[in-house]
C-alpha cells in the first residue's frame, strides 16, 4: 500500500496516540513492532499518520503498552476505521485541507469550547457575517470562492441540529461585539442570531466584557475539542496562514484551564428565558441587548 502523502489530521492524531502509547510503556519501535510483526521501519509510517494499522493489530498493540480502558481503545479503533469521508468531502478541491480536518473532527464531538476574541464562532455566523468576513480577507479572493466558502461555513453549523449534539460553550470577547461585519442590519440578524441559538439546550454563550480583570481582548482564539465519547481531546488554534491541531496532553491542560479562568472571568452566560426587568445584573444577554440598542 502506499503511504499517504498529506495524512489528515485524524490520521496524525493517530498516529501520535500510538506513539505516545509505546513511549509511555518504555517501547521501543523495534519492540513494539515484534508484537504485532510489523517492523520498525512499518511502524514509524503507521505512528506518523503515513499508513494505517487493522483494528486487531491496534488492541493487541494497547494491550502491549499496557491500556487498561476498554473505551479509550475502542476510541482509536473508530478513530482508525473512520473513512474521513463526510458532507465536507465535496470540497476536497476547493478548501483547505485544514476546513476538511475541522468539520471532520466537529462531526465525532461531544464538546467544544470555543474562546473568539474579534469574530463570533464560525458555528453561530449567519451568512451575511460570513460573506462580509470573506469579503474583507485575503484569503479567498473571487466571488465563487467566497460563496464556496460561506456554504460550507454554514454546512458545518448542522451539529447544531443533530439527533445528539455536541455541547457547545462559547466565551467570546465583549471586542467582537463592536466589529462591524456587514453593516446595522446584519449585525442586528447576527445578533439576534446569537439570542436564539443560547436557547438551545446544549449551547452555551457567554461574553468577556471590557471591565473584566486580567484578560486582554488579544488573547489568541482556540477551540477545545473533545471528541469520540470525550476520550480524545484537541485543541484548535486558527491563523490566517495555517491552523495548528495541538492534541499533546500538557497542550490541551493548558488551553482547558485558559477556558475556564476566561469561562470564570465573562459574564453569566446568555438567558433568553430572563425578563428584561429581572436581569438586574449585568449579564451576556443585557450586553447584547445594549448593542443591539445603539445599532
Amino acid at each position: 500500500m502506499a503511504l499517504r502523502t498529506r495524512p489528515t489530521a485524524r490520521q496524525l492524531r493517530l498516529g501520535a496516540e500510538l506513539k505516545k502509547l509505546r513511549e509511555q510503556a518504555g517501547m521501543t519501535l523495534n519492540e513494539a513492532g515484534a508484537v504485532i510483526g510489523m517492523g520498525r521501519v512499518h511502524l514509524t509510517h503507521v505512528e506518523s499518520g503515513r499508513t494505517p494499522l487493522a483494528s486487531d493489530r491496534m488492541r493487541t498493540l494497547c494491550t502491549a503498552y499496557g491500556v487498561t480502558s476498554s473505551t479509550y481503545v475502542e476510541s482509536l479503533v473508530s478513530l482508525a476505521e473512520a473513512s474521513g469521508k463526510g458532507w465536507w468531502s465535496s470540497y476536497r478541491d476547493q478548501l483547505p485541507a485544514s476546513a476538511l480536518d475541522l468539520a471532520e473532527l466537529e462531526e465525532s464531538s461531544t464538546e467544544l469550547r470555543s474562546y473568539e476574541s474579534l469574530f463570533l464562532p464560525g458555528l453561530f455566523q449567519v451568512s451575511a457575517y460570513t460573506r462580509s468576513i470573506f469579503e474583507a480577507s485575503d484569503a479567498v479572493r473571487t466571488t465563487a470562492e467566497i460563496e464556496e466558502a460561506v456554504h460550507f461555513r454554514q454546512e458545518r453549523q448542522r451539529i447544531l441540529t443533530a439527533d445528539q449534539p455536541a455541547h457547545l460553550h462559547a466565551v467570546i470577547h465583549e471586542a467582537a461585539l463592536h466589529m462591524r461585519f456587514g453593516g446595522t442590519e446584519v449585525m442586528r440578524e447576527q445578533l439576534l442570531r446569537l439570542v436564539e441559538l443560547a436557547e438551545l439546550p446544549h449551547v452555551t454563550i457567554q461574553f468577556v466584557p471590557f471591565t473584566a480583570v486580567a484578560v486582554s481582548a488579544l488573547t489568541t482564539p482556540f477551540c477545545h475539542i473533545a471528541s469520540h465519547g470525550g476520550e480524545l481531546e484537541t485543541v484548535l488554534m486558527e491563523h490566517p496562514a495555517q491552523s495548528m491541531f495541538l492534541h499533546g496532553d500538557d497542550e490541551v491542560t493548558k488551553y482547558r484551564r485558559q477556558f475556564d479562568r476566561l469561562s470564570t472571568a465573562a459574564l453569566p452566560p446568555i438567558d433568553a428565558t430572563v425578563i428584561p426587568v429581572r436581569h438586574a445584573a449585568k449579564d451576556s444577554l443585557s450586553l447584547v441587548q445594549h448593542i443591539l440598542y445603539t445599532l
